[in-house]
This record gives C-alpha cells, sequence and structure tokens, in this order.
C-alpha cells in the first residue's frame, strides 16, 4: 500500500514537472545566469546566484504550465505535444492554474526578498509577456508572432544582469538582442517540419500563411541579422578576441545551414537547423562567458 502511495506521488509530480517544459526552460536559466556573471567583473554575490537563479527558474516553469492550460486544445492536435498532461487527461484546469500561480509566486517572492525588486518586476513582466500576450493574444493571431513575441523569450539575459546589478545596462540589451534575433529562425525551423501540424491545430504560423519558400527566405535573412548582432559585444568591449573567433564560427555555420534550406529544402534539414540553434546558443554564451574571464587568475 505504501509503495503504491509512493509510486502515485511520484507519477504525479512527474506530471507538474512534465507542464514546466524543462529542457526550454533550462535554457533560459542557462542564459540568465551567463546575465549574472557578465554583469560583475568577479562573481555574482551568493544570494544572487542562488535565489536570483530559482527564482527565474520557478517563473519560467510557471509560464510554461499557464501556457499549456492555455493551449490545451491545441496540443492535443499536434503529435509533439499530445503526450502533455493536460491533452491526457493526467491533470485538470484547476490544478494546473493552481500550480502556477504557487510556483510563480514563490519564485518572484523569492526575488523581491532576497535580490531585488527590480528583477521581480522584470520577471513578471516576462511571465505576462510569455504566457498571456504571446500565447493567448500574439500566437493565435498573426504569423508574426515569433517575431513579436520574441522579446520575452529574449528577456532572461536582463534578468540575470539586473539581479547581479540592480540596473539594466546598454550591454545586456545585446544579449537581449541576440535572442532576439535568434527566436525566429529557429522557431521558424521548427514550424517548417511541423507546418502541417500547425495547419491542423489552424495557427497561423508563417510556412501556413506565406509557404515554405517565403519562410525559408526569411529564415535566411534572419540568420544574416542575428550574425550581424552576435558581433555587437565586441564593439561595446564586453566581447574579447575569444568571443569574437567564435561568434563568427557559430554564426557561420548557422548561415551556412539557413543558405542550404533556403536554396534545396527537406525536413530533414530544418530539423537539423532546429537542433542547431539550440547548441549555437548554448555555445555562444558559453564562449562568452570564457572569454569575460580569461585569462584566468593564477
Amino acid at each position: 500500500m505504501e509503495s503504491l502511495m509512493i509510486e502515485s506521488a511520484t507519477c504525479r509530480c512527474q506530471q507538474f514537472l512534465a507542464l514546466c517544459k524543462l529542457r526550454v526552460v533550462s535554457l533560459i536559466v542557462f542564459t540568465a545566469v551567463i546575465g549574472m556573471f557578465l554583469a560583475v567583473p568577479g562573481v555574482p554575490a551568493w544570494n544572487v546566484l542562488w535565489a536570483g537563479t530559482l527564482g527565474i527558474a520557478l517563473v519560467a516553469g510557471a509560464a510554461a504550465a499557464f501556457n499549456c492550460l492555455i493551449e490545451q486544445k491545441i496540443d492535443a492536435v499536434m503529435a509533439r505535444t499530445r503526450a502533455r498532461p493536460l491533452p491526457r487527461g493526467e491533470l485538470t484546469n484547476t490544478q494546473t492554474l493552481v500550480f502556477s500561480g504557487v510556483v510563480g509566486g514563490i519564485g518572484l517572492t523569492l526575488l523581491n526578498v532576497f535580490v531585488n525588486s527590480l528583477t521581480m518586476w522584470l520577471t513578471l513582466a516576462t511571465f505576462v509577456g510569455y504566457a498571456v500576450i504571446y500565447t493567448a493574444i500574439l500566437k493565435p493571431a498573426t504569423p508574426q508572432n515569433i517575431v513579436i513575441g520574441g522579446a520575452s523569450g529574449a528577456m532572461p539575459p536582463v534578468l540575470g544582469w539586473a539581479a547581479a546589478t540592480g540596473e539594466v545596462h546598454h550591454d545586456a540589451l545585446l544579449l537581449f538582442l541576440i535572442i532576439f534575433a535568434w527566436t525566429p529562425p529557429h522557431f521558424w525551423a521548427l514550424a517548417l517540419y511541423r507546418r502541417d501540424e500547425y495547419a491542423k491545430a489552424g495557427l497561423p504560423m508563417l510556412p501556413v500563411t506565406h509557404g515554405e519558400a517565403y519562410t525559408r527566405l526569411h529564415l535566411l535573412l534572419y540568420t544574416m541579422l542575428l550574425f550581424a548582432v552576435s558581433l555587437l559585444p565586441v564593439g561595446t568591449g564586453m566581447g574579447g578576441w575569444i568571443y569574437l573567433v567564435g561568434a563568427v564560427l557559430l554564426g557561420g555555420g548557422f548561415m551556412s545551414y539557413s543558405w542550404r534550406l533556403y536554396r534545396h529544402y527537406s525536413d530533414a534539414l530544418a530539423r537539423e537547423i532546429f537542433r542547431y540553434s539550440i547548441w549555437y546558443l548554448s555555445a555562444l554564451f558559453a564562449i562568452m562567458l570564457i572569454d569575460h574571464y580569461w585569462p584566468i587568475p593564477v
């Protein structure tokens, strides 16, 4: 009997964790933490590291859960999302709403008490931007949903910077611009090889409304914009030669992929670009961190 109760509790925890989209949240938290380290010459304060990281992670998870609540009918008709807890009937709307509110509330409280109020308010605005403005308003209304809604997804390094310094510096806005420019080619690659599912769900994603060729062209153009934007930190002194080399190599790889997709489309290549884009952003921010602390004091 006790083992069954433990198994049931474990299963329920897994269902709630599935709402949080942990792989997406992990990238959000990673870029936020990088923002914390880039904001200071040494190491961020301990309260910033633990409370800032945990608070941002909790609010991001809460936003993801709220997204699942709003999009459950759409998730039910798409192959990549139909196994989520709400479409399967494993969790109710009330349970999901309460979970999102409690987790998000704890995260905001941590930020306000142990970090600073600016980070708390910026994180709350990011939650509203993603969970409400993007998910409920933009996504079902316009094929430019990814472009406009990308602003909320680009906020994590700004949140990390604000947590470490209590202000928003122009270098933090450059980190914002990098992710903002990265978001369209990242998601349009996904939308291209999932275009039939988006059409079935009734979502006006760019490949559905404007066609495959138009989307491939804009994916290439935004990748070129991303390459240019990624070099801006060198101009402000936030990035040095290590970052410059890394940004050129990574960006060159991204543009090579996008050019190949533009010339000769295949679902397999679009899927490959989507995977590369995730690796690209993680590697770019990691190289920026290495450059920030190089040479390592001995």
